[in-house]
């Protein structure tokens, strides 16, 4: 039985001492991972050698792909695990939603207090929103300057 192109990434980047943040398969066998270190975040260095693992992997395993990009998540990096809304808790993150508020807004920009009971919590102003994952598009650090 083939292994999943997720699964396969999944378990060979913490052997690396790496974490996937996100995975994007693209038209045309593009294959786009994006990783992260705790502490310090990656380095250019830290991309290709995981491109250049996961290139050997990828050819040993044969996985279809045309090409591969291996990235940082970015200073607005995406919040999709558990363990992120963790780690992030007390960060200021940005939440896309499917569907608007009842107020009509569909983003919305605050500290985030956590996960809780499938909701994700963020605090905006000195109002605490409870926000159902089922409901949301994406979540995103959103950078303080």
């Amino acid at each position: 039985m083939a292994v999943s192109l997720q699964s396969l990434v999944e378990t060979t980047l913490p052997g690396m001492g790496y974490e996937l943040v996100d995975l994007e398969i693209g038209a045309g066998g593009m294959v786009r991972l994006f990783i992260d270190k705790d502490p310090g975040g990656v380095t250019i260095d830290d991309c290709v050698a995981v491109s250049n693992h996961l290139t050997r992997l990828f050819m040993v395993e044969e996985v279809a792909y045309e090409r591969l990009e291996v990235s940082s998540p970015g200073l607005d990096r995406v919040l999709k695990k558990p363990s992120d809304f963790s780690r992030f808790a007390g960060q200021h993150v940005r939440v896309k939603l499917r569907l608007p508020l009842p107020d009509k807004r569909r983003n919305v920009i605050g500290r985030l207090i956590g996960l809780q009971d499938d909701c994700v919590v963020v605090q905006v102003n000195e109002e605490e929103l409870r926000l159902p994952q089922s409901q949301i598009d994406r979540v995103r650090l959103e950078p303080q300057f």
